[in-house]
């Protein structure tokens, strides 16, 4: 195993180390998935995914040796990364953190040389780094009864619907859904987790046999857990389209409502066989390009809670 392909990139090249190296082991049903098949479903889907990585601070999640071999979380770009890979520099305690910004096709597949299976983002832009324009919700369910995932889906877009917030879904590629709201860059962190805190409360309070806020595992029993710490200064999320280190490559995929209710939906109901196809239907069309804004939507949240 060995050698190296080389794949053009817009303007640019990037040389894939070791195409023939396996990421995915194949195991029971999963099909076995190559570094080559990652890199070829990553330059197919970067069209539709680029626009959810472009100006986002990206945290990767790594595995050189496939999903047989050690994981790490890399935030940092290191001294050997290509010049061309824009980035942010970003302050922590103590120090900064020099992030990776995917800007382009070239990027994407760079990364994907690197095995970062996937990536995740921060829901704020390079130039509005302590304002965020994404809100997320993370419906995580205690077991793999998709159908509480469903309901709760349901739920929460019914909600978000009430205080006029137009939201999409998105499959994780591992277990549960994430709902999605647009904002308009606004607002600081802390005012937004506590915002979606507030709504999953709102909601958790309706249905509290079947939801929960609680934050430590201990607490929830077999309720489904709406996880909103997302939405924290430095925290991220996973990018649409991004592809999952599970067994059988899962993609996290953009759904509309109406899929929520086909039979066959799934949290890896797309791999990377199939979730281009998917990413052509344009499944979040109906989406709102303008993020909102939240003073709006806290009075009526105020005002049914």
């Amino acid at each position: 195993m060995g050698g190296t392909r080389t794949v053009r990139a817009g303007r640019r090249t990037v040389e894939v180390h070791r195409p023939d190296k396996v990421l995915f082991p194949g195991e029971g049903r999963a099909k076995e998935y190559t570094k080559d098949d990652l890199v070829s479903y990553y330059r197919e889907v970067a069209p539709f995914m680029l626009p959810h990585l472009r100006g986002r601070p990206l945290m990767l999640e790594r595995h050189p040796d496939g999903l047989d071999g050690p994981r790490f979380m890399q935030k940092n770009l290191q001294p050997h990364d290509p010049d061309w890979i824009n980035r942010i520099e970003v302050p922590k305690e103590g120090g900064t953190v020099c992030h990776p910004v995917c800007d382009d096709t070239a990027t994407l597949l760079y990364l994907a040389d690197q095995a970062s299976l996937t990536l995740h983002r921060w829901l704020a832009r390079v130039d509005g780094i302590d304002r965020p324009d994404l809100l997320v919700f993370d419906l995580d369910p205690a077991g793999d009864d998709f159908g509480t995932v469903r309901r709760a889906a349901r739920q929460l877009g019914e909600l978000l619907d009430r205080i006029e917030l137009p939201s999409a879904l998105m499959t994780t590629g591992s277990r549960g859904l994430h709902v999605i709201v647009l904002l308009n860059g606004h607002h600081h962190f802390d005012e937004a987790r506590e915002f979606a805190r507030a709504v999953a409360d709102t909601l958790a309070d309706a249905h509290p046999d079947e939801l929960t806020t609680a934050a430590r595992k201990k607490d929830r029993g077999d309720r489904l857990y709406l996880d909103v710490q997302r939405n924290a200064y430095a925290q991220t999320a996973v990018v649409p389209f991004t592809v999952r280190a599970r067994p059988g490559a899962p993609v996290a995929t953009p759904i509309s409502w109406d899929q929520l209710d086909d039979p066959d939906l799934g949290p890896r109901r797309w791999t990377i066989d199939n979730a281009v196809d998917q990413a052509r239907t344009d499944p979040w069309s109906a989406l709102p390009r303008r993020g909102r804004a939240l003073g709006p939507a806290r009075r009526k949240l105020d005002a049914l809670r």
